[in-house]
């Protein structure tokens, strides 16, 4: 897809970070809008700003975990635009907890998100894609579903699926035919709200020696590598040129690298950020002031 005017996109997660960011470019382009988020604030507030471009913006609020309302949605869109070229599967949400004692409840609700509903606003929507003769699939993975990090296993559990998921779909479309590509995103830090509004189990502590004060700000320092604008273009960029894999930022590039290179011996550099061993023993003694 070389260029979004007179095209109408679907974007999920819209009313904060890199949602509102594509919904911003691609107004600006002149492609109209159907826009979702949980958040009915943040949703308003990115519908306000894209209708001041002059294009046509309908908002819905949705919680991607929802399969029927996510088909509901789709129909939705069509019903109001006429077609959708372009759906952003992007909501997503963050979890830190050690693999080993992540709650099932925590696990349960972060795959829905993170992955279900991907899988979900993919089938939902890809008849709809079909139909318009020029579709666009897009899925946020992320740099963890490069590669895997300490308290992140759910997160790149879900990422990883999503990665596959995505590269599965792109060769079959690509097998029959259609008239839908499929790229997949891959984020490094991005300065969004998702560290800080996510969940940090207790345990977290006992693994790291930091307490969940100390992790989410951590957390909070080390996205802020690329600003969802910048994510933005990148991404629209990939689609664009097709992307089959779509890298932001210079962490993801670099990181990916390394993983390319290094096989499964990257891990050995990630775990010089974190304490080992007696050195983590005697970083949580200190922190409970043993």
């Amino acid at each position: 897809m070389k260029q979004f005017a007179n095209k109408v996109a679907a974007i999920t997660g819209a009313g904060s970070g890199i949602g509102r960011a594509l919904a911003m470019e691609l107004a600006a382009a002149g492609c109209d809008l159907a826009l979702s988020d949980i958040s009915e604030t943040g949703l308003k507030t990115t519908a306000d700003q894209a209708t001041a471009q002059g294009v046509k913006v309908t908002t819905t609020v949705l919680d991607v975990a929802d399969r029927e309302a996510v088909y509901a949605w789709a129909d939705q869109v069509v019903a109001d635009h006429g077609r959708v070229n372009l759906l952003f599967n992007n909501a997503g949400v963050a979890l830190a907890a050690p693999a080993e004692t992540t709650s099932q409840a925590d696990f349960e609700w972060l795959m829905d998100i993170n992955f279900w509903g991907v899988v979900y606003g993919t089938q939902a929507f890809l008849p709809h894609l079909r139909a318009s003769g020029e579709g666009h699939l897009v899925n946020l993975s992320s740099l963890f579903g490069l590669i895997g990090m300490p308290t992140q296993a759910s997160y790149c559990a879900a990422k990883f699926a999503v990665r596959g998921y995505t590269e599965t779909l792109r060769m079959e479309l690509e097998m029959e035919g259609a008239p839908v590509s499929v790229s997949c995103v891959h984020p490094g830090g991005v300065a969004t709200q998702i560290a800080s509004s996510g969940r940090v189990d207790a345990a977290i502590e006992g693994l790291t020696g930091a307490s969940i004060d100390a992790h989410k700000r951590r957390s909070e320092k080390a996205i802020q590598t690329t600003t969802p604008t910048k994510a933005a273009q990148i991404i629209l960029k990939g689609v664009q040129r097709d992307a089959r894999r779509i890298l932001v930022g210079p962490d993801a590039k670099l990181l990916d690298k390394f993983a390319r290179v290094l096989g499964a011996g990257y891990q050995a550099l990630i775990l010089k950020r974190y304490p080992r061993g007696k050195q983590a023993t005697a970083t949580q003694e200190a922190t409970h002031g043993v």
